[in-house]
């Protein structure tokens, strides 16, 4: 069963003590999902294609993170492990994007960069031909997976509710 978790400024249910803070048992999880793709770090990045498709980038946040999105109220996100899914449709492909996403020093664009900033470690899944909506679908349809704040990283889709997820015990332990 899944959740969402309606914006009120700061998460209730099971945090900060119910997420997996073992990444490398969450990668596991998500390839389980049935999500086929190639796993990069920072130090890898050449290892995966510079073709259009989709990726997940796994973040860890070791303290809160308080964020602003226009026309909310501030969030705050706590340590916890977050899979966040997007679309890599333009020059230089999925690389070009996960790399973005890497950097810890770039403009705040998009919603998931003010958290990227801020992450303790970060890995990605790069999934050539992929669509972001289908694997945050796959993702909730595993145990553990929940939407953390509803149009996160979504706000021009109308499929998804959010493309940032969280993972409690139950996906990673």
């Amino acid at each position: 069963m899944t959740s969402s978790m309606e914006p009120q400024g700061r998460f209730t249910a099971w945090y900060p003590g119910d997420h997996p803070t073992n990444p490398k048992l969450l990668r596991k999880s998500i390839t389980g999902a049935g999500i086929p793709g190639t796993w990069c770090t920072p130090g890898s990045i050449d290892d995966i294609p510079d073709s259009k498709g989709a990726y997940v980038v796994l973040l860890r946040l070791d303290e809160p993170v308080e964020i602003a999105l226009p026309g909310r109220a501030q969030q705050v996100f706590p340590p916890a492990l977050y899979a966040y899914a997007g679309s890599a449709r333009g020059p230089g492909g999925i690389r070009a994007r996960v790399r973005r996403h890497f950097r810890s020093s770039k403009k705040l664009h998009w919603h998931i960069d003010r958290l990227t900033t801020r992450a303790a470690e970060i890995t990605a899944l790069a999934v050539p031909g992929g669509h972001e909506c289908e694997l945050i679908g796959r993702l909730l349809n595993r145990p553990g997976f929940h939407i953390v704040l509803k149009g996160f990283g979504s706000s021009d889709c109308r499929r998804c509710d959010s493309h940032l997820l969280t993972v409690a015990r139950a996906a990673g332990n």
